[in-house]
């Protein structure tokens, strides 16, 4: 669509909705396409080599669908795919000005005020606390910080499947949270470290120490992309300004809408999309 550039935002399923949400309030004048993975969520067990190619995979997607620049709103395809494509495959594409940006820099960047303890915890997918990529960041920018992480791999599939406000979420939530400040008893802030687990809020509530702060990506990934936009004028005058949400999902746009729907608050209308390799390979994957 000619004029047509919106931000685009991505996610293995449905848990990029809570960052897209605070992102389209607090700039609301953009356009937006979002794009969820969902016949392939989650992502979290996934490999390095798969998640990064389900995650380039949608990149390509969403330049061809006009996005000069895309958010990886997951933290398992920022922690295992995100570098790999900034530095080895967007200089390589038709238009390396193009960019992406992912969630857990802009998250790490906010903690240092937050705990008096110097102990953080990280709630997240297997493949993001095994990937070491919040500890690694944590400690280039706070290297006083001790970071305990805890996999709570049932998590994502509680709010996939909309069990997340069910009395099964309990257990799940209460064993990984006793677990991880049983680890760590110091811990004073827990980052929930996946997009999905704002909805599990009302279950960590009960299960975390009173003294604890619950860190949410959502507004601090908001804030950062409006300071990117800010100082890179060359992006922000790319980026068309009609006030439209566009969303494409890999499973059912019916059902995906009506999940979506009950995410934000209002009506979604979906369209069902493919990814695909198209002649995947390291050295010419983005065109």
């Amino acid at each position: 669509m000619d004029g047509y550039h919106p931000i685009g935002i991505f996610d293995s399923g449905y848990g990029g909705l809570t960052v897209f949400e605070h992102i389209r309030r607090l700039l609301p004048g953009y356009d937006y396409l979002y794009l969820g993975d969902n016949a392939r969520a989650p992502y979290g067990a996934r490999s390095f080599e798969i998640v990064y190619r389900f995650t380039l995979q949608a990149v390509r997607k969403l330049f061809e669908e006009g996005c000069p620049l895309v958010i990886l709103a997951c933290n398992t395809a920022s922690a295992k795919a995100l570098r790999t494509i900034q530095q080895c495959d967007l200089p390589l594409s038709a238009d390396p000005a193009r960019r992406v940006l992912g969630i857990i820099r802009p998250t790490v960047e906010a903690l240092g005020p937050l705990s008096k303890t110097r102990h953080i915890g990280v709630a997240g997918t297997a493949g993001t606390v095994s990937s070491g990529s919040y500890s690694l960041e944590i400690a280039k920018l706070y290297p006083d910080m001790t970071v305990t992480g805890e996999a709570c791999p049932m998590w994502v599939p509680l709010v996939e499947n909309r069990e997340h406000d069910g009395d099964g979420a309990d257990y799940f939530v209460r064993k990984n949270l006793a677990h991880l400040f049983a680890s760590d008893p110091e811990i004073d802030t827990l980052v929930l470290g996946c997009t999905h687990y704002p909805l599990l809020e009302a279950k960590i509530r009960m299960f975390v120490p009173e003294n604890v702060t619950l860190f949410f990506q959502g507004p601090r990934v908001a804030e950062s992309l409006k300071e990117y936009l800010f100082r890179h004028p060359e992006m922000s005058s790319r980026l068309s300004e009609n006030g439209s949400c566009h969303f494409m999902t890999t499973e059912s746009g019916e059902k995906f809408s009506e999940a979506a729907s009950l995410f934000l608050g209002c009506s979604v209308d979906a369209e069902q999309v493919q990814l695909t390799d198209r002649q995947f390979n390291r050295k010419n994957n983005v065109r």
